[in-house]
């Protein structure tokens, strides 16, 4: 008897464990956490698409020019930028850097791909940045528009800034690429946002 509960405890664990993952959204910094609270870390993310591929669409949304000059990973299916460079390249004085603006054509760009692959608003979409903040709002608006599944990732393709150490400063803590996760120079022109 011992042996039957046994089992079927780990094949309850199992089935918890498939759907469930090890980021705890009350945890996270308030401009990492989304509206729906899914949230896995990119080798989760890896994990997940291995398994999950068919009905998971995976979408790098870092602008283009980070994608051209850092890479992507191999498995997304596509690459649509939540934010872009101003068209001006307009200095932000408080950030340090030039200023982004929100890519209106994302949303409609995202539900393209989703149709293209034959899924709908009720399958897994997962978001990636570079760290984990534009995800969580390119999550926040899909959900808003109905999409009831999308999942950030939590430490982006770059992974956080180490806050002290020999790397402080740098984003070498956790991430895509300091994971050792498939990614290349080499882009796939099809997974890309090109506009016509």
């Amino acid at each position: 008897m011992k042996r039957i509960v046994a089992i079927a405890s780990l094949i309850a664990l199992l089935a918890v464990g498939s759907s469930s993952f090890a980021v705890d959204g009350s945890s996270l910094p308030k401009p990492k956490q989304t509206k729906l609270g899914l949230y896995m870390t990119s080798a989760e993310a890896m994990h997940y698409v291995n398994r999950n591929a068919i009905n998971t669409l995976f979408v790098d949304v870092r602008s283009r020019a980070e994608v051209n000059f850092l890479g992507a990973p191999t498995v997304i299916d596509a690459n649509i930028p939540y934010m872009e460079l101003s068209e001006w390249y307009a200095w932000n004085e408080k950030k340090h850097s030039f200023n982004l603006e929100v890519n209106s054509g994302f949303a409609t760009a995202v539900e393209k791909r989703l149709k293209d692959k034959g899924l709908t608003k009720n399958d897994t979409v997962i978001v990636m940045c570079r760290s984990g903040d534009r995800s969580s709002r390119a999550a926040d608006l899909l959900a808003d528009l109905g999409y009831k599944r999308v999942i950030s990732v939590v430490d982006g393709y770059e992974g956080d800034v180490a806050k002290d150490g020999k790397f402080k400063g740098q984003r070498m803590v956790n991430g895509w690429k300091n994971s050792g996760l498939p990614w290349s120079y080499e882009l796939d022109k099809s997974k890309m946002y090109v506009q016509n």
